[in-house]
């Protein structure tokens, strides 16, 4: 596996009419010579039910694909996405197209030179419907009030984070919407920045007020009793003068 090496991870579920257009986006983005070799996307297909497997089938590599055979959700689509990922970065999109994948190299040389576990977007101009962008409103603030500040957009799904910072989290069903504040639970450093924010190419969304409002501040309290019961640690290992001395020897030995 190539070092530094990207994986873009995108949860799709009946969107086969934005699939294309997104993926040739993502191809030129990183067509230049600076990433030759060095990015991948997996794309997850959550049991879609239109034609988005046969498109997904169509993609040139670096672009591949894994599938459930019923939808499981989005946070179960990103985790088997990070799984299958085999990038040291791995970075976020929705498949509907209102991500900008022209974020992500800004987003991955700021974490790499800055040594951050986690970049966020902030949608500094929102194109969505006055009841989702309500609804996220309410669920910012109330996230914030009860698990402190992590970052000012956590629904923005653009972002570029440390694969073994994804592994080491709590898994559960909806654990996408907390993603900032788990790695921050972890220890890890995160940031935010603004990015691009389109308007849908097609379909329709699949959150509401009754399954992202409601069901997310249901998770918060979970969420919340994590934090409390987090306990971080720091290992540190000392040697002993007697196995000072031995590597100390071993040492010489080689040089000699």
């Amino acid at each position: 596996m190539t070092s530094q090496r990207l994986s873009m991870v995108i949860p799709v579920r009946d969107e086969a009419a934005a699939i294309p257009a997104l993926a040739a986006e993502i191809a030129q983005v990183f067509a230049h010579a600076e990433y030759e070799h060095e990015w991948e996307v997996v794309w997850v297909d959550d049991g879609s039910r239109d034609n988005t497997r046969a498109v997904l089938r169509s993609l040139p590599l670096p672009q591949r694909f894994i599938g459930f055979e019923r939808s499981c959700g989005q946070s179960a689509a990103l985790l088997a996405g990070v799984l299958s990922a085999r990038g040291e970065w791995v970075a976020t999109l929705d498949g509907d197209g209102q991500n900008d994948p022209a974020d992500v190299p800004r987003l991955w040389s700021r974490a790499r030179a800055e040594s951050f576990d986690l970049i966020n977007g902030i949608r500094a101009q929102r194109h969505d419907s006055w009841v989702r962008r309500l609804s996220s409103s309410i669920a910012n603030r109330v996230r914030t009030w009860l698990t402190g500040a992590s970052v000012s957009d956590t629904g923005c799904s653009t972002r570029v984070v440390r694969r073994a910072a994804l592994l080491t989290l709590p898994r559960f069903d909806g654990m996408h919407r907390f993603l900032p504040t788990l790695v921050r639970m972890q220890g890890g450093r995160i940031s935010e920045m603004p990015v691009n924010h389109r308007p849908r190419r097609s379909g329709r969304s699949k959150y509401g007020i009754g399954n992202r409002l409601l069901r997310g501040m249901r998770d918060l309290l979970g969420v919340r009793w994590l934090i409390a019961r987090q306990r971080p640690w720091h290992v540190v290992e000392e040697s002993s003068p007697v196995q000072t001395e031995a590597m100390n020897q071993r040492q010489a030995e080689k040089i000699s």
